[in-house]
């Protein structure tokens, strides 16, 4: 027996971003969910919270298998990452700020903010800033116009992408129709993972600074050079 994603939905009487979606992704199957999440990277107001539990919604229905969700949506994640990051390569810092400030609903201090975290934490920034709002879509751009090793932002990226998808994809497909209610979790899981992340960077510093002051070479002060 076939299934109509996009008759199921309108039952539902979903409109808007998530009808257009479930559209999208009833005409290609994984490719659209690919496409939806994709374009949460290139234009951040697309919330994957929604989008996500959508798709797996639509794999516990049987137009994708859950796995193929997972990969479709982990591709789209990823493929839109490089094309944000290749922008911030090519344009450089002020260009790309400027280009932030044409985004609508964007603002260039969002721009700035992303880009303290990233100069400040790095490879955790782009790791972590998978699984946070807004930061999930800019954190390329500063990693771009840092010109980060490209293999490790692929790396993290994809990892980072893929936790975050397999969460909320998993949740759609165990909801089904109630896919909905996972959105109305989405906020306190992310503070979770705000304060998961918090606590990461903190303990990283305490270790760190710990092997330092245990390290000789490390506080060893280099008696001035004879003249």
């Amino acid at each position: 027996m076939s299934f109509d994603l996009g008759e199921a939905v309108a039952q539902e009487n979903l409109d808007g971003l998530a009808g257009w979606a479930v559209d999208l992704m009833d005409t290609l199957g994984g490719a659209g969910a690919a496409v939806v999440v994709g374009l949460d990277n290139l234009f951040p107001p697309i919330p994957s919270e929604l989008v996500l539990p959508l798709a797996g919604f639509s794999a516990s229905n049987g137009t994708f298998t859950l796995a193929e969700a997972l990969i479709w949506t982990t591709a789209g994640s990823v493929v839109g990452a490089i094309l944000v990051y290749l922008a911030g390569a090519l344009l450089g810092r002020e260009r790309t700020r400027a280009l932030v400030a044409k985004i609508p609903l964007l603002k260039v201090t969002d721009f700035d903010r992303t880009e303290r975290w990233f100069t400040k934490h790095g490879t955790k920034a782009v790791f972590f800033g998978r699984m946070i709002p807004l930061f999930r879509s800019l954190i390329s751009l500063p990693a771009g116009v840092a010109r980060m090793s490209f293999p490790l932002f692929l790396a993290l990226t994809a990892l980072g992408s893929l936790i975050w998808n397999t969460i909320f994809v998993t949740a759609g497909y165990l909801l089904g129709a109630n896919w909905h209610v996972v959105d109305d979790y989405a906020g306190l899981f992310q503070k979770v993972v705000l304060i998961g992340a918090g606590i990461a960077i903190a303990l990283f510093v305490v270790i760190r600074l710990r092997s330092r002051r245990g390290d000789p070479e490390a506080t060893q002060v280099l008696k001035p050079l004879d003249r």
